[in-house]
């Protein structure tokens, strides 16, 4: 399997490669040349496997240059971490499918890629005998789940921007309590979408980049996107083994990251087997009015009780861009060239039409996510986080009944408290893994949302 850049300015190169290249040397995302496609047969044959073997088989697809015994070590050690028997099970309640992502080391469903990811970077890294400084920005998960990832990883440094103030008391805790001199937290004076931009800019330096060995964990890291494309073939087989022709997923998403995977496994299935992917946004709704009105524009990012998706500018969407040209390099790139001097594109009617064969969409405010909490609550015991809420509310007001609905659970909803007290009336139940980080010594470094500020912080602390 090759790999290939969204702006087609480098020559295909191996998954290794991708994998540490992170972000395409010419500013594009890296992309299969091919997305492969699985016969019937061999989904029947996949029905009866754990999720490790599953996993397995899924990646092996895109991975060509592992040898097949390695990838099986890289994947059983990832999963060995979750503390559920079938990593990420599928919980019916409230006439939904609901998969939990969140058993991992964070809770959260960036563990289900970044426990793999930091065994694959390892792996890599020492067969090249090199060097790594892991360098991202997180709107929340994304932060801890890569450090859980890389900490205690020989020949790696990690560098994570979060907006400061602006994620959960619970999700700071899992970032700062993580002492250990090879991670380090900076705190940014900013928004999310400034930590992004920085890490973008850095990455678009290629001298500093390759003098810093910096390597990518944010979801631009093709590896991250393909270790989430597993669960969704995970769920279709489960609904499938019990009946289900036709399989809708609801997904809540900023940074089209989590719903990209789904449409890579969109891609890969039988046609129709995954009828549609419900794409669910909170009040930064960017992706939402691209779907229902052709809007993709800037606005302002406003805060809200689901802060990992307190998002305005996706950095996965230009992947996704480059399928629905037809795979038109120079058409995404002077696209991504007008966003980035004007903040907005826009699709013609017959673009959208075709998008929405893949999607449809809802955005949810914050009285819609509490009072989802609240009933959901009430009518089944179960407790949902706030994004996950966002992802069901919208899922139930679009479900059709002859479809059966798997609806995301991003996080546990203890990482988000007060969202919940204000929900049900109490705070959820502290797992272990949360209740232990409370008094715990912290370490992070506040600096400005300024790509040299960063720059300068990473030059004095590389390994």
């Amino acid at each position: 399997m090759e790999y290939i850049s969204t702006r087609g300015g480098i020559e295909p190169i191996p998954f290794s490669q991708a994998v540490m290249m992170g972000l395409a040397t010419d500013g594009g995302l890296l992309l299969p040349r091919d997305i492969p496609r699985v016969s019937s047969e061999v989904l029947e044959e996949w029905k009866g496997l754990s999720y490790p073997e599953l996993a397995l088989e899924v990646l092996d697809l895109f991975a060509g240059d592992i040898p097949r015994e390695d990838l099986q070590d890289l994947v059983e050690r990832a999963y060995a971490t979750f503390d559920h028997p079938q990593v990420v099970p599928l919980v019916e309640v409230g006439g939904i499918h609901i998969m939990e992502l969140f058993h991992g080391p964070t809770l959260a469903f960036k563990d289900v890629a970044l426990q793999f990811l930091g065994n694959l970077f390892e792996y890599l890294l020492a067969k090249a005998g090199d060097r790594m400084n892991v360098l991202g920005a997180t709107s929340g998960d994304t932060g801890s789940a890569a450090i859980y990832g890389v900490k205690g990883r020989k020949n790696m440094a990690i560098f994570i921007l979060h907006p400061h103030g602006r994620v959960s008391h619970v999700q700071e805790l899992q970032m700062t309590t993580v002492t250990d001199p090879e991670v380090h937290n900076l705190a940014i004076d900013g928004t999310f979408d400034d930590c992004q931009a920085i890490v973008k800019e850095i990455f678009g330096d290629l001298e500093f980049k390759e003098r810093h060995r910096l390597g990518a964990v944010n979801s631009i890291n093709w590896a991250r996107v393909l270790a989430q494309v597993v669960y969704y073939v995970w769920g279709y087989l489960r609904l499938a083994g019990a009946g289900a022709q036709r399989v809708v997923f609801t997904v809540p998403t900023g940074n089209f990251g989590n719903i990209f995977a789904g449409f890579v496994a969109k891609g890969m299935l039988p046609v129709g087997a995954i009828e549609r992917l419900v794409l669910a946004t909170n009040e930064n709704d960017i992706l939402y009015r691209f779907i229902s009105r052709g809007d993709y524009s800037l606005g302002k990012v406003v805060p809200t009780i689901s802060p990992s998706m307190d998002i305005q500018v996706a950095s996965n969407f230009e992947r996704y861009l480059y399928y629905l040209w037809g795979g038109n390099p120079k058409r995404v790139r002077e696209a991504m060239e007008s966003f980035k001097r004007t903040g907005r594109l826009t699709f013609s009617e017959e673009e959208l039409e075709r998008v929405r064969l893949d999607f449809i969409s809802m955005a949810v405010d914050q009285s819609q996510t509490l009072e989802t909490i609240g009933r959901f609550y009430r009518e089944t015991g179960y407790i949902l986080d706030p994004h996950t809420s966002v992802g069901v509310t919208a899922g139930l007001a679009l479900q059709e009944e002859w479809v059966a609905m798997v609806c995301l659970a991003t996080a546990h909803p203890a990482k988000f408290p007060e969202a919940v007290k204000r929900a049900i009336g109490k705070e959820p139940p502290k797992p272990p893994r949360i209740a232990e980080l409370e008094g715990k010594e912290r370490r992070f470094e506040v600096l400005p949302a300024d790509v040299a500020a960063v720059k300068d912080y990473i030059e004095r602390y590389a390994i």
